[in-house]
């Protein structure tokens, strides 16, 4: 496993929803729609995380590594015009955050992002040893003259 989501706020409030509303509410069964929903993918030697962040500028997001724990998060500010009056209002404004606890097998100090139409994209690259190996199989005298 490479990843480990490490969002104990989400998990708590995705609990405090569902008992509330009786599970009415759904989103791809979590209960509730993260603030930051992040889609995970592995490539040939590296981990693409991508987070959904419209509305965000990219001077509003802060992406950061400490210990093994990837921290995104994003601030979106709501814009106000005067004479304006809410009547419905279900866009989600202010600061939300996001950790993911990474694996051994990623190379932290290699971390690249990119924010391209409202998608954060991280790329984390799959240390060597970690990568898969191609192991050459020999007969058993092979292996005796190889451990001696």
């Amino acid at each position: 496993m490479y990843l480990t989501t490490l969002d104990p706020i989400s998990r708590d409030f995705d609990r405090i929803v569902r008992r509330a509303v009786g599970g009415a509410v759904s989103h791809g069964g979590s209960g509730y729609a993260p603030a930051l929903p992040m889609d995970t993918v592995r490539r040939d030697g590296e981990v693409v995380l991508r987070f959904d962040v419209p509305g965000v500028d990219q001077d509003k997001i802060d992406v950061t590594v400490d210990k093994g724990v990837l921290t995104v998060s994003a601030t979106r500010e709501e814009a106000k015009t005067e004479g304006e009056n809410p009547v419905v209002r279900e866009r989600l404004f202010g600061s939300f955050t996001r950790r993911v606890r990474l694996s051994d097998n990623l190379d932290a100090e290699a971390i690249e992002a990119s924010h391209h139409d409202g998608v954060l994209e991280i790329r984390i690259p799959v240390r060597e040893e970690a990568k898969p190996r191609k192991i050459t199989v020999g007969a058993p005298s092979e292996a005796k003259e190889l451990a001696s």
